[in-house]
């Protein structure tokens, strides 16, 4: 049932300061959705907000044109999906040394070399790291958890389907993610790009939850259509996620055993990628809302057709039942993967503002009345679904810098210097 854990080399720790990447002369594009936004976004034509060919969960991963990459579901960010560029050159941040410009990052070490690695979780310790990546022999994202300081992946998820967006349980012994193996053992057909830059909402998705050396797995959900990007409350009793059960893209909440659904948003629109603050009582999420009928007669359209097109997306915070939902962002960029700071005043996220042609993403915070923006990361041509640990030492993330194919991402960890 299982695939073979020896099968699978996703590479071993090794230390990384986080050096700018050089211009590349060819366009890349990126999966990770999840590892949803799961990536895509580096080489379309077009600005951003416009219709976008050839692009890349989540919950997808990036791409190249001025959306979040896809990863396996839009989930969290979502789905990993390679595809050739454009073959225009990436446009960079000024040459700068990271190490110098990152202050808020020390001692950053990277834990993955090669393959397509995103949406790294903490454990509630910080002593594990449950992530998905797509390296040989699966085709498509698979749930793996490691060490931090071993880095030694083990495969959780069964080899079968798309899996996106997992988290941990309190315990560290369970792990909560989605899968589309339900509806099929192979990985599901990648969107019609003739309709330019969309990522697939594939309604084979479903939420379980596992032990994390893969076995005892119980189905959560079971209702038609999409149900992913989750994630677990810090007493491990709620799950957050997002489901298409009526209708729309919106976000829920459940018990841990999938009883006591609860729906917390009701706009028109996607609202996805949510995460629970470390003390329970908010939840972070970005929201793609259509700015006028013809965007929503499109939106709607797509959606019918099982696809979305994430051409911008805003940060929401609101209160764990749903309500005082506030707008955090309002720059018409791409702003997706948020997590609260445990102090409760900050949010880490990614977004391409900087970029005028919509490129590459960098790491952001902002504080949770909308001031205070500040730019974390540099010189890398993707950096996104950032964490901090429980205690907010610790910062995990991934990235394409130090990597050596144009399609890789890998997982690092850093001290968080505040």
């Amino acid at each position: 049932m299982r695939a073979a854990r020896g099968s699978t080399r996703i590479g071993t720790a090794g230390h990384d300061r986080g050096s700018p990447e050089r211009p590349r002369p060819r366009g890349l594009a990126w999966a990770s959705l999840a590892a949803t936004v799961v990536i895509a976004l580096l080489v379309g034509p077009g600005a951003l907000g416009s219709p976008r060919d050839g692009q890349a969960s989540g919950n997808e991963s990036p791409s190249t044109t001025g959306s979040p990459p896809a990863t396996g579901s839009p989930a969290h960010g979502h789905e990993t999906d390679s595809r050739a560029g454009s073959g225009t050159s990436l446009p960079q941040s000024p040459p700068t040394t990271a190490g110098a410009v990152e202050r808020h990052l020390a001692n950053l070490r990277r834990l993955t070399h090669g393959g397509q690695n995103a949406e790294a979780y903490f454990s509630w310790d910080a002593r594990q790291l449950v992530f998905q990546a797509t390296c040989p022999p699966h085709d498509c994202d698979q749930i793996f958890v490691m060490d931090v300081e071993a880095a030694a992946p083990r495969l959780v998820s069964s080899g079968k389907g798309r899996t996106t967006c997992a988290f941990f349980f309190p315990d560290g012994k369970r792990v909560v993610y989605a899968t589309t193996e339900f509806g099929s053992a192979s990985c599901p057909p990648k969107p019609d790009r003739s309709k330019g830059y969309v990522w697939p909402i594939h309604d084979s998705y479903e939420i379980v939850s596992a032990s994390s050396d893969g076995s005892d797995v119980k189905r959560l959900t079971n209702s038609p259509g999409y149900d992913a990007e989750c994630a677990l409350d810090p007493d491990g009793k709620r799950i957050v996620f997002t489901s298409i059960r009526s209708g729309d893209l919106d976000i829920y909440t459940m018990n841990a055993d999938g009883t006591g659904v609860t729906r917390l948003t009701t706009e028109p629109g996607y609202d996805g990628g949510p995460f629970f603050s470390w003390d329970g009582t908010k939840i972070v999420y970005r929201s793609l809302k259509p700015r006028d009928e013809k965007e929503l007669v499109e939106y709607r359209r797509l959606l019918g057709q099982g696809l979305i097109r994430p051409v911008h997306a805003e940060l929401m915070v609101m209160d764990a039942d749903g309500s005082n939902k506030r707008q955090l962002t309002s720059n018409q960029a791409a702003n997706w993967a948020p997590f609260m700071h445990p102090n409760g005043r900050q949010i880490i996220f990614s977004s391409n503002l900087h970029d005028p042609a919509r490129r590459s993403f960098s790491l952001y915070t902002v504080n949770v009345d909308g001031t205070g923006l500040e730019r974390i990361t540099y010189g890398a041509r993707f950096d996104s679904f950032a964490m901090f640990s429980r205690d907010g030492k610790k910062l995990v993330f991934c990235s394409s810098r130090g990597g050596t194919g144009p399609h890789e991402f890998n997982v690092f960890v850093a001290d968080w210097v505040p």
